[in-house]
């Protein structure tokens, strides 16, 4: 017999202000993303081709992460650097400052790039990964590809000014999410308000973190910024306020403050106007279901991924009229059941549409009764329709 069980979604959020005004991004492309239900929240032409400039060092510091992760590389590793990464290092360009033939740490290396956003670091990182930035450019795009990022190619490693040097904020997106969720241990170099570079035969260097925002913002903890002529001001930005995160992504803002200014209203934005419900945690206890003929009556079921779901702040209040959460299995199910056996299935309906439905899975072992008890049981059920 099929059974269902509606089940009743707790909301806890502390968000703040609800208005349902409309936003304006002055930008020419921009998307704006919740975290945890991955759902888009806002965009405009998030399609449309860009150059990403600087926020494609985003790419160059996940290849390193990959590589120390793999225990291909070491932070502690040292780069020679080339004449071509110190010929960077000028105040025209955004600049870590290194010297020709020094040897720089992997770690020092990733800090010019995150926090200063300096292209000569890049350079020094790329050729000492790979050999040439062109060979390193190849691991970025192959990267873009494997992560989905379908309209991306990276021809170099700092994202200067090259025809070729494609992306969207859609993909921009994407490679900040996969950022954040990927390199928790490393994605804190993000948030660093500045980087002191002890800078071999001169005096120390202290360059503040190119994005602004993380000091116009307590919660703010990244992501990267860029600016082209050609393409003007952009940003990838990330914050995570009560337990929420949010990612926005623009380019073509007009000036540097309103790069800052537009970002984080369109982030405010998401945190006034929605709230994202837990309905699943990954790998947790999320409902019982019944058994027959078991040592336990009832067996423990889990869903093997987190799953929430953001809804406007406004329909939130009112969450059972448009979200309906259901558990739907052969039931009573029969025993023995091994431990991660699907046993049921998740439908999440939102609206009167189908979400998205999830396999239930045996969170432990129900072993069966032995003939005697079998018999008593299928006794009662005849006689009371106990189960």
């Amino acid at each position: 017999m099929i059974k269902s069980k509606l089940i009743t979604i707790f909301l806890t959020v502390l968000l703040t202000v609800n208005s349902n005004a409309a936003i304006d991004i002055k930008a020419r492309t921009a998307i704006l993303q919740d975290y945890l239900s991955g759902e888009i929240l806002f965009e405009k032409d998030a399609d449309k081709s860009i150059y990403p400039a600087s926020m494609t060092k985003i790419m160059t510091a996940m290849v390193a992460f990959d590589l120390i992760k793999s225990g291909d590389l070491k932070l502690n590793d040292k780069f020679t650097i080339s004449e071509k990464a110190w010929r960077l290092s000028r105040p025209a360009n955004s600049s870590m400052f290194i010297m020709v033939n020094d040897e720089i740490t992997v770690e020092n290396l990733l800090m010019g790039i995150i926090i200063v956003s300096g292209n000569d670091a890049c350079v020094a990182l790329a050729e000492g990964i790979a050999g040439s930035e062109e060979a390193f450019a190849s691991l970025m795009t192959s990267k873009a590809l494997e992560i989905g990022m379908t309209s991306t190619n990276f021809t170099n490693s700092s994202g200067l000014n090259d025809p070729n040097n494609v992306s969207t904020v859609r993909d921009i997106l994407i490679m900040s999410n996969y950022l954040i969720r990927n390199y928790p241990e490393y994605y804190s170099y993000f948030k660093k308000s500045e980087f002191t570079w002890d800078r071999t035969g001169s005096d120390p260097i202290t360059q503040p973190n190119t994005n602004s925002l993380i000091n116009k913002n307590k919660f703010v903890d990244g992501i990267k910024t860029g600016y082209l002529a050609v393409e003007k001001y952009s940003l990838a930005s990330s914050l995570e306020r009560n337990g929420r995160r949010l990612i926005a992504v623009g380019s073509g803002f007009k000036t540097k403050g309103s790069r800052s200014y537009e970002s984080n209203k369109l982030l405010n934005y998401g945190l006034s106007q929605f709230a994202t419900i837990e309905i699943a945690k990954q790998n947790q206890i999320f409902t019982d279901l019944e058994v027959w003929q078991g040592k336990k009556a009832i067996v423990n079921a889990y869903i093997n991924q987190d799953i929430y779901k953001t809804l406007l702040k406004s329909e939130s209040l009112n969450r059972q009229k448009y979200l309906k959460v259901t558990v739907n299995y052969k039931g009573p199910l029969k025993a023995p059941i091994k431990k991660d056996d699907v046993i049921g299935k998740l439908t999440i309906v939102y609206k009167n549409e189908l979400v998205s439905e999830h396999d239930l899975f045996a969170y432990e072992e129900v072993k069966r009764l032995n003939v005697f008890s079998r018999l008593i049981k299928s006794i009662n059920f005849l006689i009371w329709g106990d189960v």
